[in-house]
């Protein structure tokens, strides 16, 4: 359920491929049960294609990362979390794709 440019992101990898990224990092908590978290899938891979080579973006499956979510805080999904320098700097739950591009252009200046 990802597009070509849509990363795959887990605890084994979350540390490597998000905090040690050198651009920011767009991260969708999702789960395949989830709904809203299906319908936002398009948005989150036509953002990956558009920023491919500028930043990163990818989804966390909250039933198979555990670690991650539960080290985020993650309660709701889809939760968006954009990560700079190794930092969470923004955080939206429900979000849509105007939100989402605002967040990673912000990251980007």
């Amino acid at each position: 359920m990802a597009g070509p440019n849509t990363l795959a992101f887990t605890d084994a990898n979350f540390e490597q491929e998000v905090l040690q990224s050198s651009v920011p990092v767009l991260v969708d908590f999702w789960a395949e049960w989830c709904m809203p978290c299906r319908m936002l899938s398009p948005v989150i891979d036509k953002i990956a294609n558009n920023y491919a080579g500028r930043a990163k973006v990818g989804k966390v499956n909250t039933d198979e990362a555990r670690q991650v979510a539960i080290k985020y805080g993650i309660q709701s999904i889809p939760t968006v979390m954009l990560f700079k320098g190794g930092k969470l700097v923004n955080t939206v739950v429900g979000p849509n794709e105007k939100t989402l591009v605002a967040m990673i252009e912000d990251a980007l200046k």
